[in-house]
């Protein structure tokens, strides 16, 4: 696994300023799948990430795609390659959101409805709930355009 620049500090927990303006991002696992083996859109997510680390930006990713991308780095790269990302990933000023029932449940209509992979759904669920676009180079999602915002790597 090829490291990025940027280089994440603990503090991703502090207030922000008062009248401070943020941008939101839900990450898929596309987005940081491509940030950790420095594929197109890696510089567009590192980016995102700097801003997060300084206050400017809130990063949030579900569980599920969490695990996604633990899997994907797995079965590319080996354990190993993986269990690294997983310490990287703990750094990262990202907000990590568990599932519940009715995230599981809106997931579960949005594929019931859409024929992408059960994985995005749970990203674009949350996508949905918080209003924030969706942070991802995946195709897939334009067959959501009239129900997520995306910003496209």
């Amino acid at each position: 696994m090829q490291r990025r620049r940027f280089c994440p500090k603990n503090s991703h927990r502090r207030q922000k300023g008062r009248g401070e303006t943020l941008k939101g991002f839900i990450l898929d696992s596309y987005a940081l799948i491509a940030y950790f083996e420095d594929e197109p859109g890696a510089d567009k997510v590192e980016q995102i990430l700097g801003q997060a680390e300084k206050d400017r930006a809130t990063l949030v990713m579900s569980i599920i795609n969490w695990g996604e991308v633990y899997y994907s780095m797995y079965r590319s790269k080996g354990e190993e390659k993986a269990e690294e990302a997983l310490l990287i990933m703990e750094q990262l000023p990202i907000k990590i959101i568990e599932i519940d029932r009715n995230i599981a449940y809106q997931a579960a209509r949005l594929k019931a409805n859409h024929s992408i992979a059960f994985g995005d759904c749970f990203a674009a669920v949350i996508a949905i709930s918080m209003d924030y676009p969706l942070l991802t180079g995946d195709k897939e999602f334009k067959k959501l355009r009239d129900k997520i915002k995306v910003e496209w790597m």
